[in-house]
This record gives structure tokens, sequence and C-alpha cells, in this order.
């Protein structure tokens, strides 16, 4: 972690300013297994105490961690009562299946390479692209993800190398441009936002998330 701070820091001086204002990088990971991904569906579009409450509700009845043979003993009916969605059932469902048939394998996964283990992910239902790339990042560890689709990291590089400068506030190109409609980058200006910060960009990624919560921005 400390060689990936180093390289960010001196290979893009706004990540640099960044990284000290949050300070030391407190990347947190799960394990590479099925009860992670079963718990990312979990937390689909869900925060806070409810999220957690609708876990701890799930997995009391699933037993914990997660398996697929827990899972699969429940039914529909049970899990809608924790709190899920008809659809997110049938999404652990799906997931519990494939494992249990051999179909999706995770002892294979840390030895694919990111592209491979997106494909592999994404044919359960309810897995998308985004989600594969945090099970990439904050679980398998890879260092070099790019979310072009997450929300977070768009509003933060806007922010931070595509928003007018706040030094220019007063002058009445910079009013007339702020009063524009936000245009978040495109995948192609991510990656070339990006570019400088490899082979590190989870990393920078992660400053990012937690640039949008300080206070001085």
């Amino acid at each position: 972690m400390r060689r990936a701070v180093t390289h960010l820091k001196k290979s893009d001086p706004v990540m640099r300013t960044i990284i000290e204002r949050i300070g030391p990088c407190r990347m947190q990971f799960s394990p590479p297994e099925f009860h992670s991904l079963a718990e990312a569906i979990v937390y689909q579009q869900l925060n806070g105490k409810a999220a957690e409450t609708i876990f701890k509700r799930f997995a009391a009845l699933a037993g914990e961690p997660l398996t697929p043979q827990g899972i699969l003993k429940l039914s529909d009916e049970q899990i809608r009562g924790a709190g899920l969605s008809k659809q997110k059932s049938a999404y652990l469902k799906d997931l519990s299946a494939k494992t249990s048939s051999g179909l999706l394998d995770f002892a294979r996964l840390p030895d694919l390479p990111d592209t491979e283990i997106i494909e592999h992910l994404t044919q359960v239902k309810g897995i998308g692209v985004w989600t594969a790339q945090m099970f990439l990042m904050f679980t398998l560890k890879r260092e070099n993800v790019l979310p072009t689709g997450d929300f977070g990291v768009r509003m933060a590089m806007y922010k931070h190398y595509l928003d007018v400068p706040r030094a220019a506030n007063k002058s009445a190109a910079a009013k007339k441009l702020r009063k524009r409609k936000i245009k978040l980058p495109s995948p192609e200006q991510m990656e070339k936002i990006a570019k400088r910060w490899e082979p590190y960009r989870s990393v920078a990624c992660w400053y990012l998330w937690q640039s949008l919560d300080t206070k001085t921005l």
C-alpha cells in the first residue's frame, strides 16, 4: 500500500493533494469466497442501519457464514420475510445454485485475469460489472481496477479534475460555467485521467470515494 500511495503522489499533483487531506489508505478487504458475494447482493441498493438489520435477519435464517446450502434451504417467503425483495431472492438462489453445481468456482478466481473474473461472475443474475469490479477490488485485492460506471468515482473526478477552479469563482466566465448542468466524465475521459495512476487505480479510487466526504471540498 505504501508503494501505491508513493506512486500516486509522485505521478499526479491533484491526487497528491487528496492523499494529503485524507491521510493513510485504509482499504478494508473481505475473503474471496461465496459469503462475500452473497453479502454484496444483500447490500445492493441498501444503506446504513437498515441494510445491516436486513442482513442480520437473513444471516440468522441462512446461517453465517452464508453458504449455497444454507440459502437454498430457504423458501422465497422466508427470504422476503427477512426484508429482501423477490428480485434479490431470485439473485441469491441463482448464485447458490450456480455455485453448488460448480458453474461458479470461487477457488479458480484468484488465478484468473480481471476480465475473465468479471465474465465469470456476471453469469449470475443480479451480478453486474460494477458488483464484479467491487469484488475484484475489495475481496481479490486487485490493485488496478477502474469502475467507470461508479457514480462516486465519476463525481470525484469531475470535482477534482474537470470542474472550474474555485479560485476563479468571481470571474464572469466561471459563474457562467457553474450555472451549466454538471456533465460527469465519460469512460474515455476517466481512462485518460486514470492513466497516470496505473498500476494502482483501485487505491486512487478509494481516495476519490473518501474525498467526497471531506469538509474541505
